[in-house]
């Protein structure tokens, strides 16, 4: 266990490296820079006065001479300060990454519920199989975008039953009823992938010898697919998991911009197109690092499960 984390650690700590260097370049070679905003918001500024500017601020030094000095800063610590907000960069980052992860689980542990339940009873009622089938697919075909604008559509324009976007000041029923719509967009998503995949291996689970000489001793349905077949089955669910923890942390990212919601999507999205560098790398960054913790925490659920793979 300790090799697989410090293997992981050197291997998230390179890719990190990578990354960031690939979207400092990017960014960096975009078209205009805050000195130039300054300079069309403000015409009484004067070309000495943006030469002075980007001296400054660094921005006159080669692209790769400011990855180098913004990478040292960052890993002191010294995440910058953010042109767009006129705050710290650690001050935004810290509430929109906590309603970006309560997002995240709400939806993982919906989709995961109703996944492993469509699964479930597609593996022990045969003939309700094509009724699993069919939920699911339709969740999977269905564009998150486009489920997210049908849910407002008819919650909340058509009955009025729900927000259509934004996030509550208080917590309780009212923070409740703006994160539905989200996180049924976000979980509806993925709910196809877990059903899918614990309704084939529950079915094979549920077809070996031990299985059938569980029923001859009397076990009972209930307790044969919670103590017996569940634990069995969940080693490839949490493989889908892992696999998928790119595509739902970029879905919650999606949402996030549709309902308005003040996470790390549409933190990302103002970032960028208000060209507030440092806000949008270190945002960036910090994603990528929650997508790669969250497919290192269902690998090590994967070894749990099953000591072989240890």
């Amino acid at each position: 266990m300790i090799r697989l984390l410090a293997g992981r650690a050197v291997q998230i700590a390179v890719t990190l490296a990578l990354l960031s260097l690939a979207m400092f370049l990017l960014i960096g070679l975009m078209p205009g820079d805050p000195i130039d905003l300054a300079l069309a918001g403000d015409p009484r500024l004067t070309a000495e006065d943006a030469a002075r500017l980007r001296a400054l601020h660094g921005l006159d030094q080669p692209l790769l001479t400011r990855y180098l000095a913004w990478a040292a800063a960052l890993l002191r610590g010294e995440f910058g300060y953010s042109r767009l907000f006129a705050q710290p960069v650690a001050q935004i980052i810290g509430p929109a990454l906590l309603s970006t992860l309560v997002l995240l689980g709400a939806a993982i542990a919906v989709s995961a519920v109703l996944g492993l339940s469509l699964g479930a009873l597609a593996a022990m009622r045969p003939r309700l199989a094509p009724l699993a089938d069919a939920i699911a697919i339709l969740g999977q075909s269905a564009p998150s975008f486009w489920l997210g604008i049908l849910l407002i559509i008819v919650f909340a324009v058509t009955l009025g039953w729900l927000p259509a976007g934004g996030s509550a000041e208080a917590g309780g029923w009212e923070a409740l009823r703006f994160l539905l719509l989200p996180v049924a967009t976000l979980a509806m998503a993925n709910l196809a992938a877990y059903a899918r995949h614990s309704a084939a291996e529950l079915t094979n689970v549920l077809r070996a010898p031990w299985i059938t000489a569980a029923r001859a001793r009397g076990v009972g349905e209930m307790r044969l697919l919670l103590r017996h077949a569940a634990p069995n089955a969940a080693v490839p669910v949490l493989q889908v998991a892992a696999l998928d923890a790119g595509s739902l942390v970029g879905g919650a990212l999606i949402t996030e911009t549709l309902f308005a919601r003040p996470g790390m999507g549409k933190l990302i999205y103002d970032a960028v197109m208000g060209n507030d560098t440092n806000l949008a790398l270190v945002a960036l960054l910090l994603v990528a690092l929650v997508t790669m913790l969250a497919t290192l925490a269902a690998d090590l659920g994967q070894r749990a499960l099953d000591p072989r793979l240890a």
